[in-house]
């Protein structure tokens, strides 16, 4: 059977790289002014940005690529026994159509590569711009909803099991997945409504900007685990007494990345992944944003990351990391954004039909 007709011809792709691009400009145009933005904004307070933030992001998205070509390659062998499994790969891999979807993916790849590690730059400089002064408000927020307990205690009596934490913990960071293989799936996935793809992005640069930069710097907290080594209040060391007994019995492994994020503050770091910040919570703020989004394209996937959303929300509570104010304030503020990402693609897809067909009337006929 002939399948030329399949495989896009150059000029097709061309405009169907064109097209993905102009229907992506607002991304490209406010990533970059928010970069911008940044910038300037370390600047003023004598702070050098440097690329190496990049570096280490395009490192890690480079990890996950080998990581997930060689588990594509092992299945495809596995599933088709080719006689000559060079050859298989080989025409697997640059096969036109491939190359097509990965060239149309690539600028939105670029622009998470480049762009976020400034939103992670401006997440260690918050003492530059503002004290942490809204912890005990946060306490207080905490107690009215819970009945005068802090929301910790009033899940202790479910959660408080070593085995249960330590699985918490590790679900805890399972997040991560989410920054990368996740990430370049709604790059690169090509049957993903481009309304949807486009809103995932915008909502996910803007999250992370306004809700991970502008309100953390607004709201600036420490949170629980950080209550008494950085301002000297002890209201939770009850909490922290807990987990490090649960950790002499299995590793909790959220204990270390604290202890790491302290001596990072201490430091004065500014690496990706630095900074200490508990209003809003960006790992509730990007759990909801997959809910959101991945229930548009499957149903049960869609439950999944619903779950996901409310165990990261639960688990950033129990392992001291957010007020349960916290997630819920990023909740609010990721519905507020995707919404507004959603105007936003329209209005510019109503802006560029609208210059489309003011062109074609314009233009005489031959």
């Amino acid at each position: 059977m002939d399948t030329s007709a399949n495989i896009p011809s150059d000029s097709n792709s061309a405009q169907k790289l064109a097209a993905r691009l102009l229907g992506e400009m607002p991304i490209y145009v406010i990533g970059v002014a928010i970069m911008a933005l940044c910038i300037g904004l370390l600047l003023s307070h004598g702070v050098s940005p440097s690329v190496s933030g990049v570096i280490e992001n395009a490192r890690i998205f480079g990890l996950f690529v080998l990581i997930l070509v060689a588990f594509d390659a092992a299945w495809q062998l596995n599933r088709n026994r080719p006689k000559s499994p060079t050859a298989f790969l080989r025409e697997r891999y640059t096969a036109r159509p491939l190359w097509h979807v990965i060239s149309c993916g690539l600028p939105m790849m670029a622009i998470a590569i480049v762009v976020l590690p400034f939103f992670s730059k401006m997440k260690s400089a918050i003492p530059l711009f503002n004290d942490y002064t809204w912890d005990q408000t946060f306490i207080e927020w905490d107690q009215a909803i819970f009945f005068g307990y802090d929301a910790w205690e009033v899940m202790q009596p479910v959660l408080g099991f070593p085995i249960i934490t330590a699985f918490l913990a590790f679900l805890y960071h399972i997040w991560f997945l989410l920054l990368y293989p996740g990430v370049m799936f709604f790059a690169f996935y090509k049957n993903m409504d481009s309304q949807l793809r486009r809103q995932f992005f915008l909502t996910y640069m803007l999250s992370w900007s306004l809700i991970g930069g502008a309100m953390a710097t607004w709201l600036a907290s420490v949170g629980p685990v950080f209550l008494e080594p950085m301002l000297g209040n002890g209201h939770f060391n009850p909490q922290m007494d807990y987990l490090n007994a649960a950790n002499e019995q299995i590793p909790i492994m959220t204990l270390r990345v604290q202890g790491l994020l302290l001596e990072w503050h201490g430091a004065s770091s500014s690496g990706l992944g630095s900074g200490i910040t508990a209003m809003p919570s960006m790992h509730c703020a990007i759990a909801f944003i997959y809910w959101l989004a991945v229930r548009q394209i499957h149903s049960g996937w869609g439950k999944f990351f619903g779950a996901f959303f409310i165990i990261t929300w639960i688990s950033s509570v129990h392992l001291a990391y957010h007020y349960a104010v916290d997630g819920l304030v990023s909740l609010i503020a990721v519905i507020g954004i995707w919404w507004a990402s959603g105007r936003i693609i329209a209005a510019w897809d109503a802006l560029v039909t609208r210059q489309a067909t003011l062109r074609t009337n314009t233009v005489p006929a031959e």
